[in-house]
């Protein structure tokens, strides 16, 4: 017996000695298995968008040219009215009494030059004198022609076909020339106008990628525009670009472009807003899948996988488009975290799940409908 204690003694001695040891070893956390993906190079058409104003081609401002009461409105807001129409007619009674003012005195002066005639003729008094009575004359009749012209100026007509805008003055209202309102707006939309603004760096990478020798030459080769409306729908025509100012406004550091859309069904009206899309083909560039960026003080990021650790990266954005963005600031080939980014943090240990690009590009696709 005392033989057999001896012997268990330093059995259980040793088998207790083990079993604080695997006591006392602290187990981590299992590591989580996530997807990952590999940073490719593809080519992608780029939509880029801008807010627009939207004008008629032609956009003539009604103003009076004479002062008076407004005694008639013969138009409505949304009218349409043909070029020589009249629109306002103004109260011309102290302009007819001046007008028929004028007129006795042109008389006056015509029967004073009637009368010196046959005494020159006679040579009772100097040349001299029946000049100064033609020239009283004709400075009466331009009197009267003038107060005429105003007479006539308080019929106020259309310059051009178009469309009547607001309408801010009603009858009775008394309207001059030096009015800072006009008394409406008469817009041509049969074609209409749409101006946007791009920034220097945008242009600058416009001029840099588009075909043409000239300004006037790349704006000719630019792809037909689309019109995304104020309602998300997109406008059934498209457009063209014709024209790009040639100098950046100091106040905004943009440069304004100008698009063209027919608008023969009047949906478009002056003064209307929309956003203009631009596409754009960007050949060879980085791409990653939106869902595997994330942003912080501004910034994107994206979690590079080294070995089995997560270290973000900074990246820079340059388009995004169908749930791949397009980027600088990494390399092809390298791994990133593809999704689940929301549950790890800089150091996060993984297991990486390759998977292939466009599993993830569909499955943003199918949460984003």
């Amino acid at each position: 017996m005392k033989k057999v204690f001896f012997l268990l003694v330093p059995i259980c001695f040793s088998l207790l000695h083990s079993c604080g040891e695997v006591a006392a070893t602290p187990k981590g956390p299992s590591a989580m298995s996530l997807p990952t993906v590999k940073v490719e190079k593809r080519s992608v058409n780029n939509l880029s968008k801008y807010p627009a104003s939207i004008e008629g081609m032609i956009n003539s401002k009604v103003r009076a040219k004479v002062s008076g009461y407004i005694q008639e409105v013969l138009i409505d807001e949304g009218q349409q009215v043909k070029k020589g129409q009249l629109l306002f007619t103004l109260e011309t009674q102290s302009l007819s009494q001046d007008a028929s003012a004028a007129k006795a005195r042109i008389n006056v002066a015509q029967l004073e030059v009637d009368k010196l005639r046959p005494l020159v003729a006679k040579n009772i008094i100097s040349q001299v004198q029946l000049e100064t009575a033609k020239a009283n004359l004709e400075q009466a009749k331009s009197n009267y022609q003038s107060i005429a012209a105003n007479i006539g100026y308080a019929n106020i007509i259309s310059p051009v076909d178009g469309v009547v805008g607001a309408v801010p003055y009603r009858k009775g209202n008394l309207v001059s020339a030096q009015d800072a309102v006009p008394l409406t707006t008469i817009s041509s939309i049969e074609n209409v106008y749409a101006f946007f603004s791009m920034n220097e760096k945008e242009l600058i990478k416009f001029l840099r990628e588009t075909d043409g020798k000239t300004q006037e030459e790349k704006a000719r080769n630019l792809p037909e525009v689309q019109l995304l409306l104020a309602d998300g729908s997109l406008y059934e025509h498209s457009g063209k670009i014709e024209t790009i100012t040639g100098e950046v406004n100091p106040a905004t550091g943009t440069v304004k472009f100008r698009a063209t859309f027919p608008n023969q069904t009047g949906l478009l009206r002056n003064g209307s807003s929309g956003t203009i899309i631009l596409p754009s083909e960007m050949n060879d560039v980085l791409v990653v899948p939106s869902l595997s960026t994330y942003e912080q003080q501004g910034k994107k990021f994206v979690y590079l996988v080294e070995g089995d650790t997560l270290v973000p990266r900074a990246v820079t954005l340059l388009a995004e488009v169908d749930g791949i963005s397009v980027v600088e600031g990494i390399e092809e080939g390298q791994q990133i975290l593809a999704k689940g980014l929301g549950k790890v943090k800089a150091g996060t240990q993984i297991v990486p799940e390759l998977t292939s690009f466009d599993e993830i590009i569909n499955s943003f696709n199918t949460v984003f409908k």
